[in-house]
């Protein structure tokens, strides 16, 4: 848990061939010190990675679990700690593996729970002694709120009511979160465990948390894309994309957007912290990013970076070279990626792009602490 206890800087990896140590050698080589990898994009042995079949969770595909082992091999060797980062859990499919449907049968039925505890036991009990993982991300982006009548963004109050309905029901997110660490504590009592916020991990769903949950070795992570109808691709479609800073839809509602308007609202993951006597040492923003064409993308990295570093948060942007969408790869600058990197996705390929430090990246970039020699493309 001692890593944590100083601000912790890199990337997502969320590549749809598994990274090599060159891979991640160069965010290193950026200064990044640990990266947050999720393996739901590679290719299993069965159904799903790593689960086998998220239908019915039986035991860890033995071939999954080498190749995770060889991964975590090669950020070791470049010098990364790693936090394991599933997009998908029994009874939640992630909806890209998933025919693009949302998958709420980990919010319906508890018999998913003892089948998600049972994953991340083994799991655990597979890579606790790996000198590269340095947390387990338990859910990436849970959101048992969708489907169970609580509006995305809802005012403190309103969350709270809606919480004290769901206590003890298939819904309840802590309660989740409480029986897949005792599972994992079960086999492994040091490594830490990172928890995601609700409502796809946004920055206000802690708010209905009544207190933090009683094992010491506990990160609680908040992802940042709002406003999202300026910073995702769906805004990209439009003939004139809104822009940031600028008015733009929100909670059902048009506000004004810009870098106050993002700390006041990362603020309310912050106030939850102080509320319930956390130290900034156990949050993180675990993802956070825009379309990398959006003309204000890079005035928004900069707005989200300086909540974090005035609070001293841990982070991570989303993405590092990612291999299967180029939206938010930030050393490909402002323009569009070549056929060639379409092509090599159709394939099956490597990704054959080489990737440079750019503007878009720079608020990045200057934010990790340097090493000596530039990484490579």
């Amino acid at each position: 848990m001692s890593f944590w206890d100083t601000p912790r800087h890199g990337g997502n990896s969320f590549n749809r061939l598994p990274p090599t140590q060159a891979y991640f050698e160069a965010l290193h080589g950026y200064g990044a010190t640990w990266v947050r990898l999720s393996y739901d994009k590679w290719r299993p042995e069965q159904r799903d990675f790593l689960l086998g079949d998220a239908d019915a969770y039986q035991g860890l595909a033995a071939a999954d679990v080498s190749q995770l082992r060889q991964v975590l091999d090669h950020a070791h060797a470049a010098g990364l700690k790693v936090v394991i980062a599933p997009l998908s859990l029994p009874g939640m499919r992630w909806s890209q593996n998933n025919q693009g449907q949302f998958d709420d049968r980990l919010w319906q039925d508890k018999r998913y729970w003892d089948q998600a505890a049972a994953f991340w036991g083994d799991l655990a009990d597979v890579l606790k002694d790996h000198p590269a993982v340095a947390g387990y991300n338990l859910i990436n982006e849970p959101a048992p709120e969708k489907q169970g009548g609580l509006a995305e963004h809802a005012d403190r109050q309103q969350m709270r009511q809606w919480y004290a309905a769901q206590q003890g029901g298939a819904r309840d997110l802590p309660a989740l979160y409480k029986q897949i660490i005792a599972a994992v504590r079960e086999v492994d009592s040091v490594t830490p465990i990172m928890l995601d916020a609700g409502w796809f991990a946004a920055a206000d769903a802690f708010s209905y948390w009544p207190e933090p949950l009683a094992d010491q070795r506990l990160l609680y992570s908040v992802h940042m894309y709002e406003p999202y109808a300026a910073t995702s691709a769906p805004n990209m479609t439009r003939k004139v994309p809104l822009a940031y800073p600028g008015t733009v839809p929100f909670a059902g509602r048009e506000e004004y957007w810009d870098g106050q308007r993002v700390a006041a609202y990362l603020q309310q993951s912050l106030d939850w912290a102080d509320a319930v006597q956390l130290p900034r040492s156990r949050l993180v923003v675990g993802e956070f990013g825009c379309m990398r064409r959006l003309p204000g993308c890079q005035q928004y990295l900069e707005d989200v970076l300086a909540v974090t570093d005035s609070n001293a948060l841990h982070w991570a942007f989303y993405s590092f070279r990612e291999d299967s969408w180029d939206g938010m790869d930030y050393e490909l600058g402002t323009g569009k990626v070549p056929w060639r990197y379409w092509q090599a996705i159709d394939e099956g390929a490597a990704d054959p792009i080489a990737r440079k430090a750019t503007p878009a990246f720079e608020p990045i970039r200057r934010r990790l602490q340097p090493q000596a020699g530039a990484p490579g493309a």
